[in-house]
């Protein structure tokens, strides 16, 4: 097969134009193009006034080592699908138990079903539907179900996000692709397979979920909602059994910890076992909306309302008090949503459907920190960070998201009046002095950062634009060590995903679940287990 690079064409081509550029560039004819294939699609925006889309495309014809001498562009290439590894031969008394139904944990179960393992998902929350329905109730009446919110429920804290599916995580084996295209079989648009930065929206994504845990179950794997590990015992440094909701205990020899970043209740349980589990890095700040037609025009210049999707940025700072603050989890035509999960404290997040289509853009515009700035050097040091900012959020707001315009951030005080910038919201706000709810080297870096950035995006520093707190969830403030076979210091026990600490975000919490899942498929056998 030809892999053909650099395929240029306006923005407003059409798919016969990609065809005949194909054709030129290999300088054949149509009739010779057997097959073709968009490997990846990306904008050039580089020069405003040629805005020009960039594709790969994988090409099956005749006579390939002949055609390719004649273009530049053009190499041999041969695809390897991804391919799961060959089930090794110890015998499980009992079935494969994960806890949690995130992405890590969705795929971790998939995976094994698919092989015959016979898995056990575990997932404190709801399904994906009745999940849907508390959380649209908590933004209209602000009655918080801890149990089932935006961090908490079937899909994980991602379905009620942008559904962003680009990862930094490169892989050799063929992982990714197979996630996107699992995505894809599940009812996920067909684009995300080639799309440079690939999103579904929250809409879709949750159809996306439920389908994956159907064909779990089809495949013999169980699924237990409203279902939460409490506790669990090891005998011989083994895990034995595990308790659920504080009364039944169960048996099993595997159990996949993918429970989430947000897990703080499970997180503190885990610091009574023999388990290597510490604070580590992560980043907190704000959201900031700004009019999604302006970061349009900052990104494209001009150009006719509709032929371009909403234009995304990522931005990043090195600031001279040696903090780095960036934006992160940017959502073009999005919302910004109450995301708590605990009782009197507020943390907010961002989300887009599919189309994109709210009025404005926001994203998490966020300052490292450090277990030098937790004030403790145990392991939940940085949930009490966390915590702390998340209970003077809900203190400023009243319960309601605090809200402030940018430019009474720099003064530090409460706003009276919005500018230009109206909040595109999921859940109450209030006027509040959100700057306040940081300790001051934090707020000092997001104002340095955000004016900083207005040097790149005109108006991103505008006096109106939303600041809105607090994005406190941005990763794990905990990490449980395991080792190159993905057991932790208990055998039997794999931490997976964002939760513990090797992902940051769908994708990657995906591939994770399905490295977890070769790893217990390497080591032992597949068969009909005893049902615990």
């Amino acid at each position: 097969m030809i892999r053909l690079q650099q395929v240029k064409l306006p923005i407003t081509h059409t798919r016969q134009d990609l065809e005949k550029a194909v054709e030129k560039a290999l300088h054949i004819q149509p009739q010779q193009m057997q097959s073709y294939e968009i490997v990846k699609q990306s904008l050039d925006a580089r020069k405003k006034s040629d805005l020009r889309y960039s594709y790969v495309v994988d090409v099956e014809i005749a006579r390939e080592r002949q055609i390719i001498k004649k273009c530049k562009n053009a190499s041999l290439i041969e695809k390897k699908p991804y391919v799961f590894p060959k089930c090794g031969e110890e015998k499980l008394k009992y079935r494969p138990v994960i806890v949690g139904a995130g992405p890590a944990g969705l795929f971790c179960a998939l995976m094994l079903a698919r092989h015959g393992y016979q898995p056990l998902l575990l997932e404190r929350g709801c399904d994906v539907d009745t999940r849907t329905r508390d959380v649209e109730q908590f933004w209209e009446n602000g009655i918080l179900n801890p149990r089932s919110n935006v961090q908490f429920g079937e899909g994980g804290a991602g379905t009620f996000s942008d559904g962003k599916l680009n990862t930094l995580v490169k892989d050799e084996k063929g992982r990714n692709r197979f996630v996107l295209e699992t995505f894809v079989e599940a009812g996920a648009p067909k684009e995300i397979l080639y799309e440079n930065k690939p999103h579904i929206g929250t809409d879709i994504l949750r159809d996306v979920v439920r389908h994956i845990r159907k064909e779990i179950q089809s495949l013999g794997g169980e699924v237990m909602f409203e279902t939460q590990m409490t506790d669990f015992e090891v005998q011989n440094g083994k895990i034995s059994k595990i308790r659920l909701n504080g009364r039944q205990w169960i048996e099993t020899e595997v159990l996949v910890l993918a429970i989430g970043h947000s897990a703080r209740d499970t997180f503190e349980m885990l610091t009574k076992k023999p388990l290597d589990l510490h604070a580590k890095s992560f980043a907190v700040g704000v959201r900031i909306e700004h009019p999604q037609k302006m970061i349009d025009h900052s990104q494209y210049g001009e150009v006719q309302e509709g032929v371009l999707p909403p234009a995304a940025y990522k931005l990043t700072e090195k600031l001279e008090n040696g903090r780095g603050v960036y934006s992160f989890c940017m959502c073009p035509g999005g919302y910004v949503v109450n995301a708590s999960s605990e009782e009197g404290r507020l943390a907010v997040n961002g989300m887009s459907y599919h189309k994109r289509d709210s009025e404005n853009a926001n994203s998490a515009i966020i300052v490292t920190v450090t277990p030098e700035d937790f004030g403790g050097d145990d392991a939940m040091s940085g949930v009490r960070f966390q915590r702390k900012l998340e209970e003077a959020a809900y203190r400023a707001g009243s319960g309601s998201i605090p809200l402030q315009c940018f430019e009474d951030f720099c003064q530090n005080k409460i706003s009276n009046a919005l500018g230009d910038v109206k909040p595109q919201l999921c859940g109450s706000w209030k006027f509040a002095n959100v700057r306040e709810c940081f300790p001051k080297v934090i707020g000092d870096s997001i104002e340095q950062g955000i004016k900083a950035f207005g040097k790149r995006i005109e108006g991103f520093d505008r006096p109106d634009a939303l600041i809105l707190g607090v994005e406190s969830r941005t990763s794990s403030p905990v990490r449980i060590e395991r080792n190159k076979w993905f057991e932790s210091a208990i055998k039997g026990l794999y931490p997976c995903g964002e939760g513990a600490g090797y992902a940051g975000g769908i994708t990657s919490a995906a591939m994770d679940g399905i490295k977890v899942a070769e790893a217990i498929a390497e080591k032992y056998e597949a068969g009909n287990f005893k049902i615990n």
